[in-house]
């Protein structure tokens, strides 16, 4: 084969080659593709639709445990944790009542106050329960106790 020869290659069946290539797909293939398609919807969306509790829990411990990180600084800057009454609302606006927070920072310790994933406030208690001081959420249902997604979450969970 000579190089002119080969830069003029022309496949014998031209019209067979324009038809593969123009060809789509089939109404079996598309109903193929969609039974799968269905099937791994079947098996895969219940897994999926169960994980928006634990989804929930994972960021509730993960604002509990920025809010332990804050209050950490706070008492660093000013010896003592905020009151029960002063509340989470020290680590944003400078206490003007209850213990004194001389060596607060400008500017707070965290920009806002997170909701729990279910909207609710956190719950503060300053000498705590569990620990020197807690933070939590009530879950679900926004009572204390519960099972499930309606347990309580705490910084004592952490």
């Amino acid at each position: 084969m000579n190089k002119q020869s080969h830069l003029h290659f022309r496949p014998k069946n031209i019209k067979a080659l324009v038809s593969l290539r123009n060809r789509g797909f089939t109404l079996i293939e598309i109903m193929v593709v969609v039974v799968i398609m269905g099937i791994l919807a079947a098996l895969v969306v219940p897994k999926l639709m169960g994980r928006t509790g634990d989804a929930r829990i994972v960021a509730a411990k993960q604002d509990i445990s920025t809010m332990m990180g804050a209050l950490k600084l706070y008492k660093l800057d000013n010896m003592h944790y905020p009151s029960t009454e002063q509340g989470l609302q020290a680590l944003i606006v400078k206490p003007t009542s209850g213990p004194s927070a001389n060596g607060w920072k400008t500017g707070g310790y965290v920009d806002k106050l997170p909701k729990d994933p279910w909207g609710n406030p956190y719950q503060f208690l300053s000498p705590g329960i569990k620990g020197e001081v807690d933070i939590f959420s009530l879950g679900a249902d926004g009572l204390p106790g519960g099972a499930g997604d309606d347990a309580d979450i705490g910084s004592w969970d952490l």
